[in-house]
């Protein structure tokens, strides 16, 4: 925390930190009387026995009910205690003289003046003279004080009160005065660094003839001392800045002691409390090995990956001296937090009807990070029971291993289908602390389903048992901002899941699917975010594959206006059959006032009973929707109509949902 040494006349001012609430620091100035004697002045001692001298008038009358009828003030009267004015009044505040600052915009100095001042404060509302008038003078001092913080410790504020038509104006006058610099910057110690010396010098860009800023100091010295934590001196000491400056020369001085400690490598992790994690797994998690240089920033790393995993209430990481020479331990004490979790979610679409979900998951039952997650869905198309096994951090960062059975019933218009599922894989997948660029899957499925659907051509019902074993894959870039949010950026997924078949006879096909999706700022309110969709199966004829395995298009995470699976081919009773291949269009614009936000969209899409998409024959939709942000995401309600409908399609689509559309 910088020390700023101010001398003038026979008092010396030391000021710890400058009192604002966007400086780290709190403020603390002390006023050290220099003795008279030593200021050449003689030494006279007060008279403990002495009457006190009659205090000043303070120049505010107090408050009398019989002035109640007197006269406003005459337009242009200065309001120093010497207006009168009929009941409260609202005013208005301007800042004169900014535009002589130099070094700093005055629009940086309004900003950082509006969040202490008390003028600000109460601009709008009603207010006595009285108070009007206190609040320009403690606005005086405000207004000085933040100018000191940029350089101007001459700088002089006078506040006029006005009043005109019976509107009151408070302007703050301000005279900067000069604009103090630093004449030498020394940074000492830093030799001892070695040759990490020039680069931890660059880590504190304070230079003589800088400004004498108090945040830019204040940041200057929390930038060096993370330097020296990311480049290996871990118990490196930093004293006090001290900043001297003199008002004679309009200059400064400022000077800092290091002490770099010698350049540390990491150790061994050592566990105390309870062990929640072996040090074998903890070092999975961690992203440094024995042997590295010491990095900070890694230590960071690590605790919130110890948080992102659930099982920890509390971290606590220290670096202490390690057993080895030149080593730095780190020291791992870990309170576990809750391990069950019930969850429920709840949604609506046109459709789709309702849809109900509820879980209960044990996050450590099979260790380190086996969680079993028991899940159960209850919708009108849609019911579904399963058990799934998650393994985080398996062998290595950021690797998850899952196996799943589930047994599932949907009932839609195109089919109806009771399955069975057996599943597993290994993915690296996102998550909201650290959302990565590459993410990938790889698996393999086993699954049985009774079908029943239609023979297209006739319309007459048939039922099938399918036994499918499919190897799924995927591979998606995430160029975006915001996991949940996005806006600005792109992303890009394929997916590719060869299969075998066997109904009746043995047959093979591979579906394929590829999305790209884009978001551009318009300005701070307003993003336009587009999205495409093409998938192909090749190998085998759509009539072949089973009704559940196929492409379907419209419905909220589809072509919104339609309802779910009603765009494409239809059987003899106008009840959707899938297709083989698929394309798809969405542009929307999402505009944001606070907490919430309007996303009118356009989409469009078709399905085809060929293996490659002709994008012929698209069904659009348009509409609009409403958005209300939260801290784990928006929650979304939009509402769409078919633009180019066909016979059995509704002329609304509702859906409600949790994030955005894409």
């Amino acid at each position: 925390m910088p020390s700023v040494f101010l001398r003038r006349g026979a008092f010396r001012l030391a000021l710890l930190a400058v009192p604002f609430p966007w400086l780290p620091a709190a403020a603390q100035i002390t006023v050290d009387r220099i003795p008279a004697t030593e200021a050449g002045l003689p030494d006279i001692a007060p008279d403990p026995d002495s009457p006190l001298a009659p205090l000043p008038d303070l120049g505010v009358d107090w408050p009398d009910p019989a002035a109640e009828d007197e006269p406003a003030p005459a337009a242009g009267q200065p309001l120093n205690g010497a207006i009168e004015s009929e009941g409260e009044q609202r005013y208005r505040f301007v800042i004169e003289g900014l535009d002589a600052l130099e070094g700093v915009s005055p629009g940086k100095v309004r900003a950082a003046f509006d969040q202490i001042s008390t003028l600000k404060a109460g601009a709008g509302k009603h207010a006595n003279v009285a108070q009007i008038d206190r609040r320009a003078r403690e606005d005086e001092g405000a207004l000085r004080e933040v100018l000191r913080a940029y350089g101007y410790y001459d700088a002089d504020v006078r506040a006029r009160v006005d009043s005109s038509a019976g509107d009151i104006t408070v302007t703050l006058g301000v005279e900067p005065g000069a604009l103090y610099r630093f004449s030498t910057v020394e940074v000492s110690g830093l030799a001892a660094a070695g040759d990490q010396a020039p680069a931890l010098r660059e880590a504190f860009p304070i230079a003589v003839d800088d400004p004498v800023e108090a945040a830019k100091v204040t940041e200057a010295v929390a930038n060096l001392r993370r330097e020296l934590g990311e480049r290996g001196f871990a118990f490196a000491k930093m004293g006090e800045a001290q900043v001297v400056v003199d008002h004679e020369t309009h200059l400064a001085t400022l000077t800092l002691a290091v002490t770099p400690d010698g350049a540390k490598r990491f150790g061994a992790i050592r566990i105390s409390g309870t062990p929640l994690f072996s040090a074998r797994h903890l070092g999975r998690i961690a992203r440094f090995r024995p042997g590295d240089r010491y990095d900070a920033a890694l230590i960071d790393d690590f605790r919130r990956a110890l948080i992102q995993t659930g099982l920890v209430s509390s971290v606590r990481i220290t670096p202490v001296e390690g057993t080895t020479p030149g080593t730095v331990d780190i020291a791992v004490a870990l309170e576990p937090g809750p391990k069950r979790t019930v969850a429920a979610e709840f949604g609506y679409g046109t459709g789709e009807g309702v849809r109900a979900e509820v879980s209960w998951a044990h996050r450590n039952l099979i260790k380190p990070e086996g969680a079993v997650t028991f899940r159960g869905v209850a919708g009108t198309q849609e019911q579904l029971l399963s058990a799934q096994l998650r393994r985080n951090n398996y062998k290595d960062r950021d690797r998850v291993v899952t196996g799943q059975i589930a047994a599932s019933h949907s009932h839609v218009a195109a089919y109806d289908a009771r399955t069975f599922t057996l599943a597993g894989g290994i993915e690296r997948q996102s998550n909201i602390i650290w959302q990565k660029k590459w993410t990938w899957s790889a698996g393999a499925e086993l699954s049985v389903s009774d079908e029943r659907d239609v023979i297209a051509a006739t319309g007459d019902p048939r039922r099938r048992t399918f036994y499918v074993a499919a190897l799924p894959g995927s591979l998606a870039y995430d160029g975006s901002d915001d996991l949940l949010n996005p806006t600005r950026g792109f992303r890009l997924s394929a997916r590719l899941s060869p299969e075998v078949s066997f109904q009746g006879s043995a047959f093979t096909y591979a579906r394929a699917q590829i999305d790209a999706s884009g978001y551009h700022p318009v300005n701070d309110r307003v993003t336009i975010a587009g999205r495409i969709r093409v998938g192909s199966i090749v190998g085998a004829d759509s009539d072949r594959i089973a009704p559940s395995r196929r492409f379907y298009a419209g419905g909220g995470g589809s072509v919104r206006g339609y309802g779910y699976q009603r765009i494409g081919p239809r059987d003899a009773a106008n009840d959707p059959i899938g297709g083989q291949s698929l394309a798809e269009f969405a542009l929307e614009a999402r505009i944001r006032f606070g907490d919430f936000g309007i996303v009118p969209f356009l989409d469009g899409g078709n399905l085809y009973t060929t293996a490659l998409p002709r994008f012929t024959g698209l069904r659009y939709g348009a509409g609009i929707g409403a958005r209300y942000y939260t801290s784990f995401g928006p929650i979304r309600v939009d509402v769409g109509t078919p633009i180019n409908r066909r016979p059995g399609d509704a002329r609304v689509a509702v859906y409600v949902s949790l994030g955005q559309a894409f």
